[in-house]
């Protein structure tokens, strides 16, 4: 398994790792930076810069299978350069690995702002996208109440307000004992993780919980750093089914 440097500190920009294994699968490093496709947030992009200063760009990382374990590859712009032949990149070879900070940053941001729009909006989550853009929650929701410009300035408030955003582990038990927890219909909490294994990650916002729910996902340290935000669309997807689009209003 490969060591997720991100779930203690989203803010790390990079490491030092040494190769486990390297292939046309992806390249699996012993300990990343960088966060794997899940939970409706992207992939991190970045770069693997070898000893001799050779840097492999990394174009997505997932989790996945390679060389009979489970873990996390970073997939490279170029196929080629996950071979052992071109650059030379072999197991056990230590590599700089770099996430391209900009990018994270403005999907921690985002991610961080989807948390302040279920605390908003009363309604289970169906679905959910975080862009470096525009993000998405779908809402089982008979009907919307509420106009894009009153939700903004409700989701804005919650953001100048500077909430504390934490994280804390309980077990997979505790989880269970409380359903109520988890706003997600279509994707499955990230249990079975933590340490010691058989924990999930609770991700609070304030310190009166304005939010608190079940996340694998990165965000910021406080609400302020989103930035202001903009409702951009509210949407009919269906019988009970209400898209929101936000995006930043910089």
């Amino acid at each position: 398994m490969t060591e997720e440097l991100f779930r203690a500190d989203a803010y790390l920009k990079q490491c030092e790792a040494t190769v486990v294994f390297a292939g046309p699968e992806g390249i699996a490093l012993d300990r990343t930076v960088f966060y794997p496709t899940g939970g409706g947030q992207p992939g991190d992009s970045g770069t693997l810069t070898l000893a001799d200063g050779r840097a492999i760009r990394i174009s997505d990382t997932r989790k996945g299978e390679a060389n009979g374990g489970s873990g996390i590859l970073h997939i490279p712009e170029n196929p080629e350069a996950a071979g052992t032949l071109s650059p030379g990149l072999s197991p056990g070879d230590t590599v700089t690995a770099a996430i391209d900070w900009e990018r994270r940053h403005r999907h921690m941001r985002m991610h961080t702002a989807l948390h302040l729009m279920c605390a908003s909006v009363a309604g289970d989550v169906t679905g959910g996208q975080v862009g470096a853009e525009r993000s998405r929650l779908d809402f089982d929701l008979p009907e919307v109440t509420f106009t894009k410009e009153e939700l903004a300035e409700k989701l804005n408030a919650l953001i100048a307000a500077d909430h504390p955003v934490t994280a804390r582990w309980i077990t997979d038990a505790e989880l269970a004992a409380q359903p109520d927890l988890v706003r997600t219909l279509s994707v499955k909490p990230p249990m079975g993780a933590g340490p010691g294994a058989n924990k999930v990650r609770l991700i609070s916002v304030g310190e009166d919980a304005v939010d608190l729910q079940p996340c694998g996902g990165t965000h910021v340290a406080r609400t302020g750093e989103i930035g202001p935000l903009t409702v951009a669309k509210i949407e009919n997807k269906g019988r009970q089914n209400r898209r929101i689009t936000i995006a930043f209003a910089e």
